[in-house]
């Protein structure tokens, strides 16, 4: 979610967001209008790019009414104004007009940093859009569209529909909107799985969950889903290699509560009990043999080998045959 400075008043004179999420950008914009509106139905909006805005164009909006209308002024893309744009907005940071609200949304970063030391020094408000690159940061936006919702869901939930979407934030927004809408009590995995099954098993953690479970039959179709939906290879096998890797880390871990083993091996507790569910038919050898196969799956997809798909069925076979290796004795 975007987080926001102390001054959290969506009427402040500025409103400074900052960042290079769409979704977040566009949160913050559609929250001051529907502040704005709230205060006064006919507020004008006026939503600008760079382009659009020219030098006196702000001067020109921003100038007394004789009606005294409340007004929001949106510049997007601030960082790419001109520099006598860029003076004019400067000028106004320093007085503000009454009953108006400037959104400014900028990039970050070096381009146009003037600016943004300006509207900071000035006091604006600030909501912070970063770009959401890491699984960690889309569960945490997950969960806490559940939470704004007011309705719960549980960790492997929130995780299953990450697994399931992907990286694109409005597409997780829009997941969590239609099942809130559609499911009534706590959403579960198995909720998400019948909304989502088609990209569920295209996941490359679907194939990786089936094949240290020893379901070989389950990863194979999970995998040939997966790379005729577009999958990169390097993800199946990068999943494998962290299916693998946190059945070792566990099995050699000293016992304990899912919460001291989770602060012991940086996994969530939710993740520490799904694996001790997987470890039971694994050895150390198997182990050792599953991390061989996703060692030379992985230089098969990278150009070691010419058929990648190939080299990862051979990695699942013999990732599920290892999870087998306790019954075969």
């Amino acid at each position: 979610m975007a987080r926001k400075t102390a001054n959290d008043d969506p009427l402040a004179p500025v409103t400074l967001a900052v960042g290079q999420e769409e979704l977040l950008l566009d949160r913050a914009v559609q929250e001051v209008v529907a502040a704005a509106r709230a205060a006064d139905a006919d507020t004008d909006v006026r939503d600008l790019t760079p382009d659009q805005l020219q030098p006196g164009t702000l001067a020109e909006l921003t100038s007394p009414s004789l009606f005294a209308e409340r007004k929001v002024v949106v510049v997007r893309n601030a960082q790419d104004l001109s520099a006598d744009t860029i003076k004019d907005v400067k000028a106004y940071l320093g007085a503000p007009a009454e009953e108006i609200t400037l959104v400014l949304l900028h990039a970050g970063g070096a381009k146009g940093k003037g600016l943004l030391d300006a509207a900071r020094k000035a006091g604006a408000r600030e909501v912070a859009c970063p770009k959401m690159t890491k699984p960690a940061d889309r569960l945490a936006f997950v969960r806490g569209e559940f939470r704004a919702t007011g309705r719960s869901a549980t960790p492997e939930a929130c995780q299953a529909l990450v697994d399931a979407i992907g990286s694109d934030l409005r597409e997780l927004a829009s997941a969590v909107s239609q099942l809130v809408a559609d499911v009534e009590g706590t959403i579960d995995e198995a909720i998400v799985g019948r909304y989502y099954t088609g990209r569920a098993e295209a996941s490359s953690f679907t194939v990786a969950d089936r094949a240290v479970e020893g379901r070989a039959a389950e990863a194979l179709e999970a995998l040939r889903w997966s790379l005729a939906t577009g999958v990169a290879p390097v993800m199946i096998t990068s999943a494998l290699a962290q299916g693998v890797r946190a059945i070792g880390k566990l099995s050699s871990a000293r016992g304990g509560r899912p919460a001291d083993l989770a602060r012991e091996l940086g996994m969530p507790p939710w993740k520490i009990d799904r694996v001790r569910q997987q470890m039971r038919g694994w050895t150390p050898d198997g182990v050792s043999v599953a991390l061989r196969a996703v060692a030379e799956a992985d230089a098969g997809v990278k150009g070691g080998g010419d058929d990648p798909g190939y080299a990862l069925e051979k990695a699942v076979v013999a990732i599920a045959r290892a999870a087998r290796s306790r019954g075969r004795g």
